[in-house]
């Protein structure tokens, strides 16, 4: 399938993957005009919209899409926080499709939400706001445990998986990935792809988990320097929960 990063609001991100015969399906939409835009541009019929969780910025523009394209398949979570209706999914469960031909596992990843959910499939991983290059979703709703486990969970697909997140932030992330983990090669490597790639005005993203495995700080907190870091700036960090927990708080407040 081709696949489409579709800019929307400040720094969103709406995904589309459309097959060779034009049936599409996007994630996450937080407006529509971006996204009609784009089925206009490209000859697509919008089949289906997968929401990852209820924040307004990612669900915003799905009742218009539902007006403008009737049948239109709506795909969330089961949280009373989405009032759009369509099929409510739960973690584990396998949803295929039809055109586009596609099939998906939904994983439960809380943390960011407590109901947030991640579609995997086609060698595609749609996230949200989980899991970003280079960095990792507040947790809003959500303990640092959960979090970790979230994470884990994504980063146990193939490492040739797409991840296909909410928000262009890899630049941003990589300044507080450099602080904590100033000597890695595969994360100065990803900067500079990310850079010259926002230079000319393309999305950073998607990487590959393979990449996020080996740059990006949230899926290494048991490498040695993420240890290093924490007997630094966290000694009372006495676990590895803790020691996300530290990362995660120190990311928050960190200005570049």
């Amino acid at each position: 399938m081709r696949l489409f990063a579709v800019p929307a609001l400040a720094d969103n991100y709406i995904w589309v993957a459309a097959d060779d015969g034009g049936h599409a399906l996007a994630v996450d939409p937080g407006e529509a005009a971006p996204l009609e835009a784009l089925l206009q541009r490209e000859g697509l019929a919008l089949t289906a919209l997968l929401l990852t969780h209820h924040h307004p910025d990612h669900i915003a523009g799905a009742a218009e899409l539902a007006q403008r394209h009737p049948g239109l398949r709506i795909l969330a979570p089961d949280d009373d926080r989405i009032a759009v209706p369509g099929e409510r999914v739960h973690d584990g469960q396998q949803i295929e499709l039809m055109a586009p031909k596609a099939r998906f596992q939904v994983l439960a990843v809380p943390g960011h939400t407590r109901s947030h959910v991640a579609y995997a499939g086609e060698g595609l991983l749609f996230c949200g706001d989980t899991l970003f290059s280079l960095g990792c979703g507040r947790l809003f709703e959500g303990t640092p445990a959960q979090m970790l486990e979230s994470l884990e969970r994504l980063a146990g697909l193939a490492g040739e998986t797409q991840v296909c997140c909410g928000h262009e932030y890899t630049v941003a992330n990589a300044a507080f990935a450099r602080a904590v983990d100033p000597h890695n090669g595969a994360l100065l490597q990803r900067l500079a792809e990310a850079q010259a790639l926002r230079a000319e005005g393309r999305p950073s993203v998607p990487s590959t988990l393979a990449g996020e495995r080996a740059a990006n700080p949230f899926l290494r907190i048991d490498a040695p320097a993420l240890r290093d870091w924490a007997r630094r700036h966290a000694p009372d960090a006495v676990d590895r929960v803790e020691r996300f927990a530290a990362l995660r708080t120190a990311k928050d407040s960190f200005r570049a």
